[in-house]
């Protein structure tokens, strides 16, 4: 197991050899604060609707565009399995028949990677840049983070803690899959909630969660929720957990803050062979220990 814990904006733990990893779906918070950033500089609204869309940014970061989801495809689950080149785009949406709506938008709510991958063309459309530099220049640099890239072939994913013993193809995460070390994770996390990337009412409108029933069985949520681009709810004690879980062939990544009056501290881990609930105890369990013995 990985982990890198964060304080007041500080790495606390610093890893005596800085790993790299798949962020997998952690990706999805870095996307929603780069989007974020276009509301900012007024390039769009959060209410404005898509171009040629029925759905709104709000929507699509919230998972509530009304969107399907590649990954209830079997087909899909069998390709990656059997190390197979990820399809194009625009296979992977006939396939699914993705720019069908499931449901009126803001009127239910549904894990949508392909909302994510919408995202990031909107941001590639509103920036005229690649996706690469608008996260680079608008979130990642302005937070101080470095050694964090986009994985985009097999060679790229080979460059990862994983590569010796995965042949897995990135493409495959059609919204973007970045791969960096667990310490540049916790900073990110840490220093975007602490306010450091755009205003609070918009830094609070990020936390604002649409409530998705009671607890998860082997999860720490007791009420879970998810807000733009942050999973977020409380936990055991009275806590508050925020962050992003994400998982791929073998491996989990979990990303959270925890606060406490005016502490607070970030926690990411990785492991292999994992389940989403046990590396989510292990970040809930060192963000407990900061929290009882302070700095």
């Amino acid at each position: 197991m990985l982990s890198s814990l964060v304080s007041k904006g500080q790495l606390q733990t610093p890893a005596p050899l800085e790993l790299i990893v798949p962020w997998w779906s952690f990706t999805k918070t870095v996307l929603a604060a780069t989007a974020l950033t276009l509301v900012r500089d007024g390039l769009i609204g959060l209410d404005d609707p898509i171009l040629d869309q029925p759905f709104t940014l709000r929507q699509l970061l919230r998972h509530e565009a009304g969107l399907a989801d590649y990954d209830e495809l079997a087909e899909y689950h069998a390709a990656v399995a059997n190390d197979e080149p990820a399809w194009s785009a625009d296979e992977m949406m006939q396939r699914l028949d993705g720019a069908r709506v499931r449901y009126n938008p803001g009127t239910g709510w549904r894990y949508s990677n392909v909302g994510y991958m919408f995202i990031g063309r909107l941001i590639e459309r509103l920036t005229d840049l690649t996706l690469d530099d608008a996260v680079l220049q608008r979130a990642l640099n302005p937070l101080g983070l470095s050694n964090v890239r986009f994985a985009k072939t097999r060679a790229d994913f080979q460059s990862t803690h994983l590569g010796s013993t995965s042949n897995y193809d990135p493409a495959w995460v059609y919204h973007g899959l970045l791969i960096g070390p667990m310490s540049q994770a916790a900073l990110f996390l840490g220093r975007l909630l602490c306010g450091d990337l755009f205003a609070p009412a918009l830094l609070q409108a990020m936390q604002t969660a649409r409530t998705l029933g009671g607890p998860i069985p082997g999860r720490p949520w007791i009420t879970p929720g998810y807000g733009l681009g942050l999973m977020q709810g409380s936990i055991d004690g009275g806590y508050s957990l925020c962050g992003h879980t994400g998982c791929g062939p073998g491996s989990v990544i979990a990303v959270y803050r925890i606060c406490d009056g005016d502490a607070s501290a970030c926690c990411a881990a990785f492991e292999v062979g994992a389940s989403e609930g046990a590396v989510e105890a292990i970040v809930v369990g060192e963000l407990m220990q900061v929290l009882r013995h302070g700095d």
